[in-house]
């Protein structure tokens, strides 16, 4: 998946003291933080195929990930091995309502999802000023096409 290499690379190369960072354009939230949220997002997904139900509320909030870059970085790595699964129906819990959807439905919403935080982050990282992530990093690809048919 493409934006795991984008966040997993910014991952690999951020200190442990601007990962948790409060910043203040995040209201007072940390990258680590948003990288937690995202992470927990597809792990919720995943660890749910099975059973065929899912409750994003009830995700584990590991606040390791949320401190330490390197783990977050090996848990996406984990999560772009074990996405890939046959699309089924899934059952979605939200607010103790059930919603019919599919696997692949609610993987879109996981990277559609990762997208909004990566832009997020990307704000985070402007007040830092100290680490250079692509133009099109937390930019949905329909945006990116479109930007790139306007420069022709």
């Amino acid at each position: 998946m493409l934006y795991f290499n984008d966040i997993i690379e910014l991952l690999e190369m951020m200190d442990r003291e601007d990962y948790v960072y409060a910043c203040k354009s995040l209201s007072a939230t940390s990258i680590g933080k948003h990288v937690r949220h995202s992470v927990e997002m597809y792990t919720c997904l995943i660890d749910n195929y099975n059973d065929s139900v899912v409750d994003y509320s009830l995700r584990k909030r590991d606040t390791v990930l949320e401190t330490l870059p390197e783990y977050a970085s090996q848990s996406f790595k984990a999560i772009a091995i074990n996405v890939a699964k046959e699309d089924k129906p899934i059952t979605v819990i939200n607010e103790g309502i059930a919603y019919n959807s599919s696997y692949n439905r609610e993987l879109l919403y996981c990277n559609e999802h990762l997208i909004h935080h990566l832009a997020l982050i990307k704000i985070g990282l402007a007040e830092l000023n100290k680490y250079n992530v692509s133009a099109n990093f937390g930019v949905a690809p329909s945006t990116v096409k479109y930007r790139e048919s306007c420069a022709q």
